[in-house]
């Protein structure tokens, strides 16, 4: 009746790099996509349609195409029409093998449902969404880390991720939260919701947040997925600068009335969406981690 159009733009950053390491093409799209698509979502707007961008050094035919079956696929998860592209040869400026990938999604929402951070308040709980590892952020710590300082290979497999090789877990797709959280659009009062993307908890959670107020978040409430350990026992990197640069397990955040949270973790969970408890909303004016 009074749509509000919503967009998002993003690219990979360099876990490209990591799919040209490993040869493997046809999920980095999907990371393209949910980089996009979850930025609408958070304002309570459904995503309508994506574009994605990609530059080549080379055109290979069979490599395009892996990359817009990601594109694709990400496109169907997230309800929302892929409309078309543009793929540029640009020879000197890339490496024949090497690529970059972005896109852009658009979404509507009604005038007075868009999500601002005006209704969070002190006393609101924080429902987290799991992750499925790193997602698209912080690669460039991770390359540093895992393949620069410690010279591993990313096809090694190791017992602590499960006898996966590195490659593998590294290029585990960004989670697209859009049908889980899209069922609660008129079924609960959501008052915010965040994306944690690159910046982690420190800088992802506030942007939800009115000026004054703070979160606290129990860590222990929610699983560390393993290559977090991992990267940090490599990396003998501090918890805070863990938090400050991943998700370290939570990909999405909901704050909600206290009354609402039940209802919010069973729609979700009716919907294949697993979530916890993490913490709440308070008037310290600052994020809060403890165990």
């Amino acid at each position: 009746k009074d749509p509000i159009l919503v967009s998002g733009t993003d690219g990979v950053g360099t876990k490209l790099m990591l799919a040209f390491e490993m040869d493997k093409h046809d999920t980095i799209g999907i990371d393209a996509v949910a980089m996009c698509v979850n930025d609408v979502l958070v304002q309570q707007a459904r995503p309508l349609f994506f574009l994605d961008y990609i530059a080549v050094g080379k055109n290979y035919p069979e490599v395009i195409e892996q990359i817009v079956k990601g594109v694709a696929d990400g496109c169907v998860l997230s309800d929302a029409a892929l409309i078309g592209g543009e793929t540029a040869e640009m020879p000197d400026m890339y490496d024949i093998h090497h690529y970059d990938l972005a896109g852009f999604c658009v979404g509507a929402v009604e005038r007075d449902k868009l999500l601002t951070n005006q209704k969070v308040k002190a006393g609101d709980v924080l429902i987290g969404l799991p992750s499925s590892g790193v997602h698209s952020n912080g690669f460039s710590l991770v390359r540093k880390v895992l393949f620069k300082d410690n010279q591993l290979d990313p096809h090694e497999t190791f017992e602590e991720l499960g006898g996966r090789r590195l490659g593998d877990v590294l290029l585990e797709p960004t989670v697209i939260y859009v049908r889980p959280v899209k069922a609660l659009f008129d079924k609960a009062d959501l008052h915010g919701m965040a994306h944690i993307t690159g910046g982690g908890f420190y800088e992802n959670i506030p942007r939800m947040l009115p000026e004054g107020l703070g979160v606290s978040i129990n860590l222990d409430s929610f699983p560390r997925p393993a290559i977090f350990n991992f990267i940090a026992k490599k990396g003998n990197l501090r918890e805070e600068e863990l938090y400050n640069v991943f998700n370290m397990g939570i990909g999405f955040v909901i704050a909600a009335d206290p009354a609402e949270v039940e209802k919010i973790q069973t729609i979700l969970k009716e919907n294949g969406q697993e979530s916890y408890v993490i913490g709440e909303v308070t008037d310290s004016g600052k994020v809060e981690l403890h165990r």
